[in-house]
């Protein structure tokens, strides 16, 4: 967790969507959001939100340069 606390995002629903971290094999680094707030992160440079119409989930996207 740093300095401003875990990344938070509510959806249309009013629903509450933590950001979380896995590094896998290779180190690579996949983002994904649960409900569960323990073990969040902040929402890492170059990134943003877009949520999905239907399911009102959110996933993240680089930003456009």
């Amino acid at each position: 967790m740093g300095f401003f606390g875990p990344f938070v995002y509510e959806n249309k629903k009013k629903k509450k969507y933590y950001l979380h971290e896995y590094t896998g094999i290779g180190q690579k680094h996949m983002y994904y959001f649960s409900k569960d707030e323990k073990d969040a992160i902040e929402l890492p440079p170059g990134w943003e939100i877009i949520e999905n119409t239907k399911t009102g989930l959110p996933t993240l996207k680089k930003k456009e340069i």
